[in-house]
């Protein structure tokens, strides 16, 4: 078998590669593309955790990483490493803690009902695009401080510089232009913030300080404050996105779990995990080789990208009792659904809520939906793995 992360199959349906990948080459190259992967859980957790061997600096996707003049590096805290990435990550968390988080819960609940009650009185709707799109860029772009006209105008950005044609891994035109138009609206935001600050994240973040090392006072420049943006708007929305999309069909064709969680609402936090982990939405994270390391026999030599494939370690048998079964009874564990290590998620406890309150108002104003199958439509992205259609029928 060959694992393209760019093949409608690939976008279709991974597991039955990634079992082969497990079992047969846990340490993959790809001399087409010019990568390596790692799939067994394990290892895809080890990796993550040596961030000196697998550096974050180079890029995440493939057209960065096997790009020796791609100008990402240091735009974002997710492309840099330690200490670079230490002292980004005290600055921006301070705006982002998990209390700041949870008091977050009546904005979401608040925005999805703007969403779904006006679905209630329709026999036929679609879940994803009228709703799980539409939502959390609402939610990040409000954090934000983005103006309610232009949150919308985010999200379509954010799909169209992700979008992938099968086989190839650079961005489409269409995608390179969008980014340049993303960038330079923040710019022009984060000015206007200097000018008139607000109680928003970009404002705070345009006066936030932290002492380095050295003593030296640092505050974050206009590119790094729109790196940050670009990269929580684009995370804060598709990961969600998917998470829900996905959720609502999982749920559909496993009627027994949706019943758990319309008779135990208290299910919807091992729910949202479970579905992470089954149909993660990021199903891999690109890193650059600093340094050759060895796996069960193979080396993996220096400078080369490396895949680590969460999608496939959230699958692996020997971690998981039947990893093929979704079952939210399942007993929790690490999850490496939202990243792992130094790069975990910083907005994975806002995914969680977001994505929690999301499939309890589906719960409480379709107890019975039902999906139509035929229509439903996958993305083709980087990274990213989902649905952009999911069709429902509304029982009576």
């Amino acid at each position: 078998m060959e694992f393209n992360p760019f093949s409608p199959d690939f976008f279709d349906d991974p597991y039955d590669t990634y079992r082969w990948l497990r079992d047969e080459a846990p340490a993959y190259e790809n001399q087409q593309f010019g990568f390596w992967a790692l799939s067994r859980f394990d290892d895809v957790v080890s990796a993550h955790r040596d961030w000196k061997t697998f550096s974050s600096e180079h890029g995440l996707t493939i057209d960065q990483l096997t790009d020796p003049d791609s100008p990402v590096r240091g735009t974002s805290i997710i492309m840099m490493d330690p200490p670079e990435h230490d002292l980004m990550r005290k600055l921006v968390s301070r705006v982002f803690t998990p209390r700041a988080v949870a008091d977050l819960e009546p904005l979401v609940a608040n925005v999805i009902d703007e969403f779904l009650d006006p679905l209630r009185d329709r026999d036929e709707f679609d879940l994803l695009a009228d709703f799980a799109a539409p939502f959390p860029v609402e939610v990040i772009s409000t954090m934000l401080g983005v103006p309610p006209a232009d949150r919308q105008q985010i999200r379509h950005w954010t799909d169209q510089l992700l979008t992938r044609d099968p086989d190839n891994p650079r961005p489409t035109q269409e995608g390179m232009e969008a980014a340049l138009h993303q960038v330079g609206y923040f710019l022009e935001l984060i000015a206007e913030k200097r000018r008139h600050a607000d109680d928003d994240m970009i404002s705070r973040l345009t006066t936030v300080e932290v002492t380095d090392d050295n003593g030296t006072v640092q505050q974050l420049s206009d590119g790094e404050i729109a790196g940050f943006a670009t990269l929580l708007a684009a995370a804060g929305s598709e990961t969600v996105t998917k998470l829900v999309g996905n959720g609502i069909v999982l749920f559909d064709r496993n009627p027994g779990e949706w019943r758990k969680l319309l008779e135990d609402r208290s299910k919807g936090t091992a729910a949202v995990e479970e579905v992470l982990r089954y149909w993660a939405p990021s199903q891999y994270q690109g890193r650059f080789s600093r340094a050759a390391s060895t796996w069960h026999g193979v080396t993996i030599p220096e400078d080369v990208p490396v895949l680590l494939l969460t999608g496939a370690a959230n699958r692996d048998e020997r971690v998981y009792d039947d990893p093929d079964t979704f079952d939210i009874d399942r007993p929790g564990g690490l999850s490496v659904g939202l990243g792992h290590g130094i790069h975990a998620c910083l907005g994975a406890a806002l995914a969680r809520l977001e994505s929690r309150v999301a499939f309890e108002a589906v719960a409480d104003r379709w107890p019975d939906y039902g999906v139509e199958e035929s229509g439903l439509r996958r993305v083709h992205m980087s990274n990213v793995a989902g649905f952009s259609n999911v069709p429902v029928v509304a029982a009576a």
